[in-house]
């Protein structure tokens, strides 16, 4: 298949699976792309990540932007080469550093001006800059430039705000469609729907990005805040009226609940830190339930993080209790043992996803994982 090609295989109500082609391998859907911020997903090599299954990971524009910065990225031809990740990237627009940066970002109706968090210099998102800026990076799909509209802003707010992101998508869209590549291979654009909690300005803003007509579409503004009714109410909506023959991603999300759910309601591709950052935080995820294995009530604990699961620390055994020891002395193991093994049930979660709807049983297979995570990690 030809890159931006995404072939629907099959369908369970509004739960699908199929596959979106890049020039850097396909993306089987539903996918769940780990966060490497700053071009590694942190503790790990690009080939352990491979390992895990992930077809695509995430970098970050604002913080590439930042270091090593795009023109060195551009001279060393891309991301891809420099941290030798051997699949599918795709990069953010620096939207929603927009929305987390408050403090330190102006917005105006031509972009969005940052003061670099590292040592106060200015950095300056247009449509333009960011588009150049993810040409630099390489990644396969990249991301329109937005202003990730807070939660609980009122109808106005939310108005004003998504008309202004409208106008930079328009801009950077048509900016892509007079080149669409980087570093010799093509790039996908996808534009993302904003409009808080106000079904009558999602609806607007999912119509008027799918007349654009671009490769793919994304979701913005969940998961920063609003309760968990409210995000899958939003998508709901998005997918209702974004195109059926095109990926549906949405930004930021989130826990192993919050992905079943939104892949009931037709999404096809998700991120979220949280795999990663949790599994530094001393937390991990079963398929009966998260547990800390920080916690004292594991010290005596012989059993590994998961005994069904083939996720190297699970495979070579290493105990709950050396780890959270491990842990404790503040040696680096745990970290990366857990990262692995997160990343590696994310995997496996959105692989068991894909066979429950080409099986024709994703509602039973739905139902039953959620009790399932509701336990304690307990085998």
């Amino acid at each position: 298949m030809t890159a931006g090609t995404f072939q629907i295989h099959a369908k369970q109500g509004k739960a699908r699976t199929g596959v979106l082609a890049t020039d850097h391998g396909d993306i089987r859907t539903p996918a769940f792309m780990p966060v490497g911020t700053a071009g590694s997903v942190k503790s790990l090599s690009s080939e352990e990540v491979a390992d895990t299954g992930a077809d695509v990971i995430l970098g970050n524009t604002y913080h590439l932007w930042l270091r090593p910065g795009t023109p060195f990225l551009r001279d060393w031809g891309g991301l891809r080469r420099f941290n030798r990740w051997p699949r599918a990237l795709l990069t953010d627009s620096g939207g929603f550093q927009a929305w987390s940066l408050s403090g330190i970002r102006k917005i105006d109706d031509e972009g969005i001006t940052f003061a670099s968090h590292l040592d106060g210099s200015r950095l300056r998102f247009t449509p333009e800059s960011v588009l150049e800026a993810q040409r630099d990076i390489g990644a396969d799909i990249i991301m329109a430039l937005d202003e990730c509209t807070p939660s609980d802003a009122d109808i106005p707010t939310a108005r004003h705000s998504w008309e202004r992101t409208l106008r930079w998508t328009r801009d950077m869209a048509e900016r892509w469609h007079r080149d669409p590549t980087a570093h010799g291979h093509k790039q996908l654009l996808f534009p993302i729907v904003q409009g808080a909690l106000h079904q009558e300005l999602r609806e607007r803003s999912a119509r008027e990005v799918a007349e654009l007509d671009l490769p793919g579409h994304a979701i913005g503004g969940l998961s920063v805040g609003e309760p968990e009714p409210e995000m899958y109410r939003i998508a709901d909506i998005c997918s209702d009226v974004l195109p059926e023959h095109k990926p549906r991603y949405v930004m930021g999300v989130g826990t192993p609940r919050n992905l079943l759910e939104l892949v009931d309601r037709g999404i096809d591709m998700f991120d979220c830190v949280m795999p990663t950052r949790n599994a530094r935080n001393g937390m991990v995820f079963t398929w009966n339930g998260s547990f800390h294995y920080k916690a004292a009530a594991v010290a005596r604990d012989e059993r590994p993080f998961d005994p069904a699961c083939g996720c190297p620390a699970c495979r070579l055994g290493y105990s709950r209790g050396y780890l959270r020891h491990l842990f404790k002395a503040g040696e680096i193991l745990p970290l990366r043992m857990a990262t692995l093994h997160n990343i590696h049930f994310y995997q496996e979660l959105m692989a068991a996803s894909r066979l429950a709807i080409s099986e024709g049983r994703w509602s039973t297979f739905k139902t039953e994982t959620l009790i399932r995570l509701e336990g304690r990690g307990e085998p």
